[in-house]
Order: C-alpha cells, then sequence, then structure tokens
C-alpha cells in the first residue's frame, strides 16, 4: 500500500522539485497539489470510461486527418502556392520584431533541412553539423574583409567549401556507425570551435570579425529586415525542392535504403561509401549557405555563434517535425524558434514550458509531427516472377 502511495505521489513531487528554483516553495507545493488533483481526476474519469469516449474522439479526428492527408497529396502543387504566397504576403502586416523573427526561423529551416539530408534520410548521426554552418560564415567573412568578394559570388563559394570539409568527414567516418560516428563528429565541431578560438591572425579569436559587407544589387542594398526576410525565404524555397528532387530520385531510395539496413542495402548493390560522402557534402553544402547568409546579415561573426548547443538545436528541429521528412524539418525549425518568442511573457518559466512541451511531444508522438512515410517498392510482375525463382533455387541449394 505504501509503494503505491509513493507511486502516485512521485510525478507530482518530482515536478515540484523542478520547479522549487524558480517559484519558490509555496509555488512548488502549489503546482505539486494541483498535479496531483489532476491524477485523482483523470483516474475518476478513467473508472467513469470517459477515456475511453476520449479515445474514440481521437481516432475519430485521426481519420479525419488521414482524409486530409489524401486531399493535400492530390493539390499537393496549390496548397505549396498557396503557402508561398502567404509568406510572401505576411510581412506587410507585421513589425520589424517579428519579421526579424520569421527571417531567424527561415535559416534554421535551411540548417534543419540540410541536417535532414544526413541524419533523416541517410541515417548518419552528425552532432558536428553546425561546423559546416560556421565554415560558411567565416568563408564569407574573410572573403570579404580580406579580398573584398561580393555576397552573391561568396555564396556558392561558401557552400562548396563547407561540402568539400563534409566529403572529407565523410571518407575519415566510412567505416563507423550509430554511437561511434556520433563521437567522431562531435571531436569534429570542437575541433572547428577551437580554431576559430585560437586561430586569431586569421579568424580574429574570441572577438571574432566585423565590418562584413551586407548583400546589394546594384545600387540597392539589404539594410531592412524584409529584405534579408524575402532572401531567406528564396533560399528555403529552393533548398526544399532541390532536397525534395534528390529525395524522390534514386539518390534518395539509396539513402533511405542504407537508413534502414546498411548491409542488405550493399548487398542490393548501393554503393555505400558513395552514399555517405555525397549525405555529407550535401548536408554541409546547405549549412554553408546558411553560414554566409548569416555573415551576410548580421555583419559580424565569432566562434560563439556555433557551439555544440546550436547543433543539438537543429537536431531536435529535425527529430521533432519527423526524421526523414522534409516538410516536417522546416516545421520543426519553425516551431522551435517561435515557440519561445511566444512564451517571452511567462518569463523565467517560458523555458519550463518549452521543455515540458518537447518532452511530451517526445512520448506521445516519437515519429514527430510529420512522420516519414514508409516508402512501398513494387516490382514489375516480370521481375517478380525473377525474384520468386531466384529465392526459390537458393533455398533448395541451402536444404540439399
Amino acid at each position: 500500500m505504501y509503494k503505491a502511495l509513493l507511486k502516485f505521489i512521485f510525478i507530482p513531487l518530482w515536478f515540484g522539485f523542478l520547479v522549487l528554483p524558480f517559484m519558490g516553495i509555496k509555488g512548488a507545493i502549489s503546482l505539486a497539489l494541483v498535479i496531483l488533483c489532476g491524477k485523482i481526476i483523470f483516474l475518476k474519469l478513467a473508472r467513469l470510461k470517459a477515456v475511453g469516449c476520449l479515445k474514440k474522439l481521437v481516432e475519430s479526428v485521426s481519420a479525419s486527418l488521414k482524409k486530409t492527408d489524401a486531399l493535400i497529396g492530390r493539390n499537393h502543387l496549390f496548397i505549396n502556392l498557396t503557402i508561398l504566397a502567404s509568406l510572401i504576403i505576411l510581412p506587410f502586416f507585421l513589425n520589424n520584431y517579428y519579421i526579424d523573427v520569421l527571417t531567424l526561423a527561415g535559416l534554421y529551416a535551411v540548417l534543419a533541412l540540410g541536417l535532414n539530408i544526413s541524419v533523416g534520410l541517410a541515417g548518419l548521426l552528425d552532432l558536428g553539423y553546425i561546423a559546416f554552418y560556421a565554415i560558411g560564415a567565416y568563408t564569407y567573412a574573410l572573403l570579404s574583409t580580406k579580398v573584398g568578394i561580393s555576397f552573391w559570388l561568396a555564396l556558392p563559394i561558401g557552400g562548396l567549401f563547407a561540402a568539400c570539409v563534409g566529403f572529407i568527414l565523410g571518407i575519415i567516418t566510412l567505416r563507423l556507425r550509430g554511437d561511434y560516428l556520433a563521437i567522431v563528429t562531435l571531436g569534429f565541431i570542437h575541433i572547428v570551435h577551437l580554431i576559430l578560438n585560437n586561430w586569431d591572425s586569421l579568424t580574429g579569436g574570441p572577438n571574432g570579425i566585423l565590418g562584413i559587407a551586407r548583400p546589394s544589387l546594384m545600387s540597392f542594398k539589404f539594410n531592412q529586415p524584409i529584405h534579408f526576410y524575402y532572401l531567406i525565404l528564396t533560399i528555403a524555397t529552393i533548398t526544399m525542392i532541390v532536397i525534395t528532387r534528390l529525395n524522390n530520385s534514386r539518390i534518395g531510395r539509396a539513402w533511405i535504403a542504407m537508413r534502414e539496413d546498411e548491409i542488405a542495402a550493399e548487398a542490393m548493390g548501393i554503393d555505400t561509401t558513395r552514399m555517405k560522402c555525397l549525405a555529407f557534402s550535401l548536408g554541409a553544402f546547405w549549412a554553408g549557405l546558411a553560414g554566409v547568409f548569416f555573415a551576410g546579415k548580421f555583419a559580424f561573426v565569432s566562434p560563439e555563434s556555433f557551439t555544440f548547443f546550436e547543433s543539438v538545436f537543429v537536431l531536435a528541429m529535425v527529430v521533432l517535425g519527423g526524421m526523414g521528412s522534409i516538410p516536417g524539418a522546416a516545421i520543426g525549425a519553425i516551431i522551435l524558434i517561435i515557440l519561445p518568442e511566444a512564451l517571452r511573457g511567462f518569463a523565467s518559466y517560458r523555458m519550463l514550458i518549452f521543455g515540458a512541451a518537447l518532452v511530451a511531444m517526445m512520448v506521445f508522438r516519437p515519429q514527430g509531427l510529420i512522420g516519414s512515410p514508409r516508402r512501398r517498392v513494387e516490382l514489375h510482375p516480370e521481375d517478380e516472377k525473377i525474384y520468386v525463382q531466384e529465392m526459390q533455387s537458393l533455398y533448395e541449394t541451402e536444404k540439399q
């Protein structure tokens, strides 16, 4: 009986302990009592079979969502164009602060889409992804301040240089999987961060690089938040189109096969070495583009903008949206940027609410907001007959 009672009050006591530094003793006790009352009410409703009614309601909502997904599938192009038109018109109804928040959300959406290539599609856990972001930003900072190259020329250069570094990292980590790969990429970001901090003559050390030129077109200069909003919207749109095309190509199918079972993918003739290097390179390319945009917008870069926490933050966006889902990565980035700003009025409690929402999301929907659909491979009837005959002959051979 005592064990059951302790188990019943454990969760309220735990939440009370967590909020104790923020709310004080009275506030912590009040929150624990509220949670305890909520559990009691839930148990009472369960006895009244109200939970069964709620389950039926959830099932009906899920059925309606499936119908909505089918409708979206039939009108995919129209819906995408409607969303794009809405995003184009939206800044005219917002002030500069909200436009800046949306610009930041677009920047992280590009980062999340790039990381989704290696983590979501290819299944390569990259904890040092933000290092490519730093490489792109510092590439443009150095080209702008020391050589005088324009933003538009530095944009592909920064992306390609980051892609080259990603290719090298892919070669180094060819034989590594899972946790070992994560540890190597974690070491990679620390190496990059140490270089940025200590190579004073090139990177400026902890002080960073100032005076980076902002983008300009002829006599028109980008100096207003709305200008950078439309620039990142263009980059994010191109990113989504290119990655969607890649996902629907043979390369995308090879990545997904490698993610599901690397040994089986090799047995089916997929060159996993080339696919791994390609995933690292393409993911790093988009991070490099985002880094160039970051340097051009803020006209300043420093090592403190490219920490391990940023890598974890971008990875959380991919996981929240749904690993392998291209729209999910973008939606996850938008939510994780806008939600803390929306909770800013709660001051000290906003990060607590934000963290609790993430935990609840991972508990009740671990596949993410928009889970990556499983692809069903359909064989041609003749190919299916040949496949069945080969399997039968192989079985007979092993039996003998």
